[in-house]
């Protein structure tokens, strides 16, 4: 049996393979905690006056005591490297709580059926941002369930997740308000999103997903203030709270215009999100689209 310190060695060398390949490698704040206790045990004097510097041992450190620390960071002598899913869900219902006593946007507050925080996977590696919820989502009290949310569940099942295996939110909570006599919806405010987007940011920070999907250039704008179309946004990646971010057309945009070229360019940006999240793209994935477009 392989001695633990040529694991660690063999897990060292598949996260530098990862990061040649563009994967993004992060760490939680609990990890960070949890480096961070293990070498304040080791010198308690380091963390005086304030949390111990993100470190690594001397380079003449014995590996036999490196182990030893590595062992000791994964023990149960310190807190989890990564919270479990049930305490990211509690985490999330108490949010749920404040964003349904928010009244911040007054107007809103008063016109919306309920809030829609959010649904899917706490420990989701990906998650869907759109801008706000319609007129279904407001009455139904979850993100992206009308038309434009079925064909979001279809382009989910085709990267091979289900879509209780994601995470979906919108940047703002609450449906915008219509005139009165009035029906459909409207773009959100700008001023209205930026309101709102404290809430998200706490998602994203609870759930800590790997990639980013923004749904939309109205959600792009609520996310980075970016204004540009659609058209020179997709296909590249941006980046929102330190991950990666790719922006792609809105489902609701496919439904309006059915062009063959726009869906393919939907699909090749999910297919850049599937290499970044390391997964294997099979070859049925890889020729999804002509497959559809053929039969």
């Amino acid at each position: 049996m392989k001695s633990f310190d040529t694991a660690l060695q063999l897990v060292h060398e598949k996260l530098r393979d990862l990061r040649a390949r563009g994967v993004p490698l992060r760490a939680s704040h609990a990890c960070v905690a949890r480096l961070r206790l293990a070498f304040s045990r080791e010198d308690p004097a380091s963390t005086a006056g304030g949390l111990l510097p993100i470190t690594t041992p001397p380079p003449d450190a014995a590996p036999g005591r490196i182990a030893e620390l590595t062992h000791r960071i994964q023990s149960d002598e310190a807190p989890g490297c990564s919270a479990s899913a049930s305490e990211k869900q509690a985490q999330i219902d108490a949010l749920r709580d404040s964003i349904q006593a928010c009244v911040r946007c007054a107007h809103l507050a008063r016109s919306r059926t309920q809030v829609v925080v959010g649904v899917g996977d706490p420990n989701a590696q990906l998650m869907f941002v759109g801008e706000a919820p319609g007129e279904d989502e407001d009455r139904q009290g979850e993100p992206f369930v009308g038309r434009a949310g079925q064909l979001l569940t279809k382009i989910i099942e085709a990267m091979g997740f289900r879509r209780n295996e994601v995470y979906i939110a919108n940047v703002l909570k609450c449906r915008p308000d219509m005139p009165p006599g009035t029906t459909g919806n409207r773009k959100p405010r700008v001023e209205e999103m930026q309101t709102c987007l404290p809430y998200l940011r706490e998602q994203i920070r609870i759930i800590e997903p790997r990639v980013l999907v923004a749904l939309g250039s109205t959600a792009m704008e609520g996310l980075l203030g970016e204004t540009q179309p659609m058209a020179r946004l997709r296909g590249r990646w941006h980046e929102f709270a330190g991950i990666p971010l790719m922006a792609t057309y809105h489902p609701a945009y496919l439904l309006r215009n059915q062009a063959p070229q726009e869906k393919r360019k939907v699909w090749e940006d999910m297919l850049q999100v599937l290499e970044r999240l390391g997964r294997e793209i099979s070859a049925k994935q890889r020729n999804y689209f002509r497959e559809r477009n053929t039969s």
